[in-house]
């Protein structure tokens, strides 16, 4: 019985984040702040989940420090998704190997 409760809770949470703005905002966004907050939320959100599973997904955290500081200098210098992914695997790779 229980589950039913929070699965019907989950529902009217998701549902209320999606309707919600809709029924509150009928007017275009002016403000430039609250237009720059909307447009990092993906990427804030992303990040939050992205960057503490690249740390704990290895056996050893330093080898996954390593390949995620190795991975944006390779992207900072132009590298594409897929070369930084292969780089970041391979610093894994090795350092799991020597740590």
């Amino acid at each position: 019985m229980n589950i039913w409760i929070y699965i019907l809770v989950m529902a009217v949470v998701s549902y209320l984040i999606r309707v919600l703005p809709m029924t509150l905002i009928r007017r275009p966004i002016k403000n430039r702040l609250i237009q720059s907050f909307l447009y990092y939320v993906p990427y804030v959100t992303l990040a939050v989940m992205t960057f503490p599973a690249i740390i704990d997904a290895t056996l050893n955290p330093v080898s996954g420090i390593l390949a995620l500081i190795v991975g944006i200098i390779a992207a900072w210098y132009g590298a594409g998704l897929f070369p930084v992914a292969v780089v970041c695997c391979m610093v894994v790779f090795v350092a799991e190997f020597f740590l």
